[in-house]
């Protein structure tokens, strides 16, 4: 069982590369899974991009949805898994079940967007539990995309909480996690969370 890294930031905030950095540190084979799926000429071009910027002897798994499978698939391999990113992922998934919203009004599509969510939560577990478990040590790059305004429709507002859901549960699996601030990753995971057991402590 290998130590799962999770790093989050902004957009831009040098996260993917830090993590590139990470992965390489140990000198162990490089698995890249990317969950980008490229739609239009823009996002074809951030995907040439990345893939410049990374080692061209590392090996390249595009997975935009099935990422438990992907994770088990590798379970025994010795190297390091490299998930670029979690948020996409989740845009996928959600993206995936879009057909049962169309048409939906009112309470009916609330209620259809919060089983949709429960779902993706269910996903987003099982990765977290294999990532603590396979042997290779997986880093997975997520954003933090609830920093901003809060959307306007309620897809995008659903779309926000989730990742911010997901990016907990992610965190709490995690041994360790970065979040990436104009270049420049901090751990905060283990100052967060002797500052939730010092407040436990005083709750007792």
């Amino acid at each position: 069982m290998a130590d799962f890294v999770l790093i989050t930031g902004g957009a831009r905030s040098g996260k993917s590369r830090f993590a590139e950095l990470l992965a390489a540190y140990p000198r162990l084979p490089v698995i890249y899974i990317a969950t980008a799926q490229v739609y239009d000429e823009e996002m074809a071009l951030r995907v040439q991009m990345h893939q410049k910027q990374r080692p061209s002897n590392w090996d390249l798994v595009e997975e935009p949805l099935n990422l438990a499978a992907t994770l088990e698939r590798f379970s025994q391999t010795k190297a390091v898994l490299l998930v670029d990113c979690v948020t996409l992922w989740l845009t996928n998934l959600l993206l995936s079940r879009y057909s049962e919203l169309e048409n939906l009004q009112g309470r009916e599509y609330t209620q259809a967007l919060q089983r949709i969510e429960g779902w993706i939560l269910n996903e987003v577990r099982t990765v977290a539990r294999l990532a603590q478990e396979i042997d290779p040590q997986v880093i997975m790059v997520t954003n933090e995309v609830g920093d901003g305004i809060v959307p306007d429709n309620p897809m995008s507002r659903a779309y926000r909480d989730l990742a911010g859901r997901a990016n907990q549960l992610l965190g709490q699996a995690a041994k360790e996690v970065y979040t990436v601030i104009a270049g420049y990753p901090l751990e905060i995971k283990a100052k967060g969370q002797a500052i939730l057991d010092s407040l436990k402590r005083e709750d007792t």
